[in-house]
């Protein structure tokens, strides 16, 4: 038995290990079991729980103790009885099921929907009556008030089966291609069809009329979701008479209220695979849904990841026993999977014995295959000198390094490094003494940042552990020893800068309370050298003179105040000083600066002058354009005022503008005297 374990759920796999062939005689299976113990070990929940070659739909019947499923090659039905944990008989078909359904709470009634348009009845005896649909099928639901098959496919009508009156009924007319999916609400009996192009609609059988129609492919696209084409409905079901959980083709789950057009959650299983089964655990709260790669366990509320497996071959259904915490896959595989998940629920009726198997091996839990190698990277190949031994069969490659055998790591670290044994026995050995010596005296050691902070933090603790002995309180925690400020007294950044200009200013009287502080961090500066075990307390004062001294720093508050304000000014004073002297005594260098082609110097006195006019108000502004003759302001009919404005042009507009003046002037003047001798010449013609 396989146990696999994600976010502390442990998932017991009922079918791991090796299958015998059919075709070996019980002499020699029995053989095998003698001689091969993995064989021996193995759990065979129910035997012979497998197809020949894929299994492809799988269910339990409502009394829960018959297992169907349904699977190639050939096309066959087989049935398992639960009581017996063995099979119950099978049945070959004419050609593969689509998918089928049990009508009885036992196997007594079955309908198949098979890939040539037939519909297969059986009973408990056999092969009862056999029906075509006109257009191929891909799913179907019975509606139980009024015996009605209801089959969508490759076609936009639904097709009608009634079972009482043996004849098809009229066909819903839908707005869809094609359908892929549909289901029956147990509750209110509310038919809902998934079509190709991503939408739902719901029909009321009573009426035989459209009641909703949900676009689930847009509400499927979020940010976070990369879609390749239209996504359309693969899987649809219901949970009670409210909630729906959609499918998409793309590897989405919708999560929807019937009474809102959004869904309540989207949840991506970032595979693009079309999702095959959807179910709703209701003690958890979960919903499971599964691709073709992965079966997903998570909150219906919070979307939040319950658990998670990956079987080794491809999912074709997922099938959760009713009131149990097993699970059962049909897979592209010849054997069907059993999962057995104590926390979704208890064993079946049938195999209770797996809670007891499953409690005794959590009490005496196996060591894992990976206890016997160790893994190492390329760095540590290197010191221990095996890096020659990459891509032998003595190292897997796995992730960023390699697993090796853990006997082979061993006798190599003690040829790296023989001396391994006396360093860790030196170490135990300072352990050993470090913990006699904790039991003696010590010194207060101090912090090597803010040494007078915590020495204040010290006397405090100690003044209020008095008091709270009195007053019979609880200590309050400590500073020094609180995680939040241990960087505090770590970390040189967080030095308190007491020549500052901030501390000096809220803190007058520190002076005088720092004075008594270095006293006391010189002399267990001395004893920490001396390296004494025993602290030498100074000597305080009595009680009186300290009352004394509280009074008159209260009194000389504001004197001290005065005084540091008097002393920062003069350090002020002193450092202007300072900068004056210090500009004097430079000198400053010509700077030299290129002018770009096509430009005109002008001096810097321009500049300037930019500068004072951009700081006047925008009156005085507009009072200078209209002097120079660049801004024109008029008033309008209306009572508003328009200001027209002029740019300025410079040297080189101003002598283009001239010379295109003086142009204009003497080409008139030529057309003038061309002109006049056309009309002398013109009358001189006449004349002649």
């Amino acid at each position: 038995m396989q146990v696999s374990s994600l976010n502390e759920v442990k998932i017991y796999s009922l079918s791991a290990g090796r299958s015998l062939p059919e075709w070996l005689s019980d002499r020699k299976k029995r053989a095998l079991q003698k001689k091969d113990v993995d064989i021996r070990r193995r759990i065979e929940l129910i035997q012979d729980f497998e197809m020949p070659t894929v299994s492809t739909k799988i269910k339990v019947s409502r009394d829960g103790q018959y297992i169907m499923a349904v699977g190639t090659y050939k096309p066959r039905v087989r049935c398992f009885d639960t009581y017996q944990l063995s099979q119950k008989f099978e049945r070959c078909l004419d050609s593969e099921v689509v998918t089928f359904e049990i009508l009885s709470d036992d196997y007594s009634k079955i309908v198949f929907l098979q890939c040539g348009r037939f519909v297969e009845f059986h009973s408990q005896h056999g092969h009862y009556y056999r029906t075509r649909i006109p257009k191929f099928g891909r799913d179907f639901s019975y509606h139980y008030p009024s015996c009605d098959l209801y089959f969508v496919g490759a076609s936009s009508e639904v097709y009608r089966l009634n079972l009482e009156q043996g004849r098809f009924l009229n066909s819903l007319q839908t707005e869809a291609s094609e359908s892929n999916v549909c289901d029956i609400n147990p509750v209110h009996f509310l038919f809902a069809m998934g079509t190709a192009e991503g939408k739902v609609e719901c029909w009321d059988p009573r009426t035989r009329n459209r009641v909703g129609l949900l676009d689930c492919a847009l509400s499927s696209v979020t940010a976070d979701t990369e879609i390749d084409g239209l996504p359309s409905i693969s899987a649809l079901t219901f949970n009670g008479a409210l909630n729906m959980a959609v499918g998409t083709s793309t590897g989405q789950v919708l999560l929807y209220d019937l009474r809102s057009s959004n869904p309540l959650i989207v949840k991506d299983h970032h595979y693009g695979l079309p999702i095959k089964s959807i179910q709703f655990q209701r003690q958890l709260d979960l919903i499971i849904s599964a691709d073709s790669r992965i079966i997903k366990m998570w909150n219906k509320d919070t979307g939040k990841i319950f658990t998670s497996m990956e079987p080794e071959h491809g999912i074709n259904d997922v099938c959760l026993y009713p009131n149990s915490g097993m699970l059962m896959t049909a897979n592209e595989a010849p054997k069907m999977n059993i999962y057995y998940i104590p926390v979704l629920g208890p064993a079946p009726k049938w195999c209770s014995f797996l809670d007891n198997l499953t409690e005794e091996l959590e009490e005496n839990p196996e060591s894992t295959v990976y206890d016997d190698y160790k893994f190492v990277t390329r760095k540590d190949l290197e010191n221990l000198g095996l890096a020659h031994l990459i891509g032998s069969t003595l190292l897997r490659a796995y992730m960023h390094g390699f697993f090796m055998d853990i006997r082979l790591y061993h006798k190599a670290k003690m040829m790296a490094n023989p001396f391994a044994y006396e360093e860790y026995r030196r170490e135990k050995i300072r352990q050993k003494i470090e913990e006699t010596r904790a039991q003696r005296v010590q010194l207060k050691k101090l912090p090597k940042v803010n040494k007078e902070l915590a020495l204040k933090l010290i006397e405090e603790e100690g003044e209020e552990q008095q008091m709270t002995r009195k007053r019979k309180q609880k200590n309050l925690p400590s500073l020094l020893k609180d995680d939040r400020f241990k960087v505090m007294f770590e970390n040189p950044d967080f030095q308190v800068d007491e020549q500052s200009e901030e501390f000096r200013l809220l803190n007058p009287l520190v002076s005088k309370i720092s004075e008594k502080r270095k006293r006391k961090l010189k002399i267990l500066e001395e004893l920490e050298a001396k390296g004494e075990e025993e602290e030498e307390e100074p000597e305080g004062k009595a009680s009186d003179a300290e009352s004394s001294e509280s009074s008159d720093d209260e009194k000389g508050w504001v004197e001290e105040v005065r005084k540091q304000r008097k002393l920062l000014r003069q350090e002020e004073k002193l450092k202007r000083r300072e900068r004056s002297k210090e500009d004097q005594q430079t000198l400053l260098k010509p700077q030299f600066f290129e002018i770009k082609e096509g430009e005109e110097f002008r001096s810097f006195k321009d500049s300037a002058k930019k500068q004072k006019l951009m700081k006047k108000p925008l009156e005085d502004r507009l009072k200078l354009e209209e002097n120079l003759g660049t801004l024109n302001v008029s008033d309008t009919t209306v009572g508003s005022k328009q200001a027209t404005f002029k740019l300025k042009k410079s040297e080189q507009q101003r002598k283009q503008q001239e010379a295109e003046k003086v142009h204009r002037q003497e080409r008139k003047t030529l057309r003038r005297s061309a002109n006049h001798l056309k009309s002398k010449r013109g009358r001189g013609r006449l004349f002649h």
